[in-house]
């Protein structure tokens, strides 16, 4: 492909890894993912009372024959997943201490998802936020939907102050069905606000996952003289010695971390930290892997 963040081999690799919903979907089509409305497949759920309306053929006579009254067989209904992926690019995710910026790395992870969702017949769809939401593309499942999510990554340049958390509201509120929804960012904000967001996510009944995407340099902040900061989002510096802040900032980091970590637990989000010096293939694969296995119980 065209494009240098599409690895078609690693694609080929993943392809027999399918991408499933944590919870049961509301899709327009019928597909491989339990929808929270009944139909007619072959997966028993429940039985339920017949109520005047109700399809005869579907009552089961033998519960007839032991109760003396009518029930409906009830089945497991499968439904297509509409994901959406809602990608940072505000100027922190342009930060890159060596190898690739944290927006590139959420591009590749963004690309890679997108392309395996709609390859096995489900929607994708992209939502690109920074100060505000700058890019909303409708989750769609034909195969050339693909290139307009690909050309979209690719004109992106990270720039100005994050507004992810008014951007996930707004995400929550807009899509009309549970959807399956990806956040990629290094979540350099508010954090009570971003629990917020994360909540009505939840509310919503939307299936979130968040890649949290930091680059080595901000986890192990190991400058040995004099530097000046610059806050890539407003401009703001500030000249310091790294040694001498070294201890507070990692005790802000820590604390940082395990706030944003029980705000996604709370809301119920499958979380992933990600150094950007990781491996995306491990990542990736391992994403599919717990999701297969929670998707089964």
């Amino acid at each position: 492909m065209k494009y240098d963040f599409i690895d078609s081999p690693l694609l080929a690799r993943l392809a027999s890894l399918p991408v499933e919903a944590r919870i049961a979907m509301t899709g327009n089509m019928a597909g491989r993912h339990r929808s929270p409305h009944r139909g007619s497949s072959v997966e028993f759920a429940e039985y339920r009372k017949y109520v005047p309306g109700d399809d005869t053929r579907r009552l089961d006579w033998k519960a007839f024959a032991r109760s003396d009254r009518f029930y409906i067989k009830e089945y497991e209904a499968d439904t297509n997943m509409r994901a959406i992926f809602v990608v940072d690019a505000s100027g922190s995710m342009n930060f890159q201490s060596d190898g690739e910026s944290k927006f590139t790395y959420a591009r590749r992870i963004a690309a890679s998802l997108a392309y395996l969702l709609v390859n096995q017949g489900d929607a994708a769809g992209l939502s690109v936020c920074a100060e505000k939401l700058q890019l909303e593309i409708p989750p769609s499942r034909r195969a050339a939907h693909l290139e307009r999510i690909f050309s979209a990554l690719d004109s992106i340049a990270p720039a100005g102050e994050t507004g992810l958390a008014s951007a996930l509201h707004a995400i929550a509120s807009k899509a009309p069905r549970r959807s399956f929804v990806v956040i990629l960012s290094d979540l350099l904000t508010d954090t009570a606000s971003l629990a917020n967001a994360l909540r009505h996510m939840q509310q919503r009944k939307h299936d979130v996952s968040v890649f949290h995407l930091m680059d080595p340099a901000e986890i192990n902040f190991d400058f040995k003289r004099p530097h000046r900061f610059v806050d890539m989002e407003n401009n703001s510096s500030i000249v310091a010695e790294p040694e001498l802040i070294a201890d507070e900032y990692q005790l802000a980091l820590n604390a940082f971390l395990q706030s944003v970590r029980k705000e996604c637990a709370e809301a119920r989000c499958d979380y992933r930290f990600i150094t950007t010096n990781s491996p995306i293939e491990p990542i990736l694969r391992e994403f599919l892997t717990a999701r297969f296995a929670k998707s089964k119980h």
